[in-house]
């Protein structure tokens, strides 16, 4: 599912050359700073398709809002994380002098 929602955000890329260097810029509309810039085309896409996918991989983790693409979400559900909600008390006993060691 993943691979294929990278392919589809990919076929929305919209390419242009810059007119003061000549290089290419890269952009998916709809993905806030998901975008590349280098000197060829495909060096572009690879570029942008990398910073897709870590865009995609940061958002995924921090429970932040996906864009849904072709009918294909996303949505993750994490799964109830008790040890992060409570607490853990641990005690150690003291040794006194009747203890054997």
């Amino acid at each position: 599912m993943f691979r294929e929602y990278l392919a589809a955000a990919m076929k929305r890329a919209k390419y242009e050359i810059l007119s003061d260097d000549s290089t290419y810029y890269g952009e998916i509309p709809g993905f806030q700073g998901v975008l590349a810039n280098a000197p060829e085309l495909e060096e572009c896409r690879n570029q942008l398709e990398e910073v897709l996918e870590e865009w995609l991989l940061f958002s995924l983790s921090r429970g932040l809002p996906i864009p849904v693409v072709d009918r294909l979400d996303l949505k993750f559900k994490y799964p109830q994380r008790v040890l992060s909600t409570q607490r853990i008390y641990m005690t150690t006993k003291t040794p006194s002098h009747k203890d054997p060691l």
